[in-house]
């Protein structure tokens, strides 16, 4: 018997199979979660219905996470399949191409700012807000960050700050719940190839410094994330709260990779 079973969880930020969201929802699987999902809009939606169906899977509901009413929308909607469930992972970021550029200081500009925290960061606070009251005594809440809000990684830019509000977030969140109704950590991803990170001019190179420098001599896996992920939202972890984890063969603790 899994140590998820009878555990509902709901996986946000799948796009497809090299996802991290893809390897925690398999993680989480494999310890017998029952699992729900989000896609972004109908366009993608017939593609993550297939890849729920690997988790037999039939609730795939559709959310814009820059929207308040979408977040809305989301949990009255996943109320009509679970009446109560018990947590979900937030792999929600976003922030426009351009702002992957070499000069920070010159591409930066409000508008982009004000939407990238909203989605990376913000949506986690109305996610909480608007399902708290269906959440199971006992459930966890997981984020997803990585390294970039520490240390300034070339081109990262303003998603780095907005990472660094999410790991704020997970302190104050879990300083605020009463009566261990709910626990919140985060993982920091080590760098991973995904549709996402393909974005970031010279991502071949992190991942080389991540490889050549951390201690493990190699690059994480999606596996190896949702494992950490699995164990964050079951009760083996319950006395762990406002963290951030780190999952990245160790590469934070090395000088030479924050020189990439």
């Amino acid at each position: 018997m899994g140590f998820l079973k009878n555990k509902k969880i709901l996986i946000t930020g799948i796009l497809n199979k090299h996802s991290i969201a893809y390897g925690i929802a398999k993680a989480m699987y494999k310890q017998n979660a029952t699992l729900a999902f989000t896609c972004l809009n109908q366009k993608n939606k017939k593609k993550i219905k297939k890849i729920a169906k690997d988790f037999n899977s039939n609730i795939v509901i559709t959310c814009n996470f820059l929207h308040h009413n979408n977040i809305k929308k989301l949990f009255q909607k996943l109320y009509t399949f679970w009446k109560s469930f018990d947590g979900f992972v937030h792999t929600i970021a976003y922030t426009p191409k351009q702002q992957f550029s070499k000069n920070y200081i010159n591409t930066i500009n409000r508008k982009d700012f004000i939407k990238t925290h909203c989605v990376t960061s913000y949506s986690l606070i109305y996610m909480i807000q608007e399902c708290q009251k269906q959440l199971n005594y006992g459930s966890a809440i997981v984020s997803l960050t990585y390294i970039g809000a520490k240390i300034a990684i070339p081109y990262y830019n303003i998603m780095g700050i907005a990472k660094a509000s999410l790991e704020a977030n997970i302190k104050y969140i879990a300083n605020s719940i009463k009566f261990n109704q709910f626990r919140i950590n985060a993982i920091s991803s080590g760098p991973i190839k995904t549709i996402s990170s393909y974005n970031i001019p010279n991502f071949n190179k992190i991942l080389h410094h991540a490889k050549r420098f951390s201690p493990i001599q190699r690059l994480v896996t999606i596996e190896e994330i949702g494992n950490v992920a699995a164990f964050l939202c079951s009760n083996l972890s319950s006395g762990i709260t406002g963290q951030i984890i780190y999952v990245d063969g160790g590469s934070n603790i090395s000088l030479l990779n924050h020189l990439c």
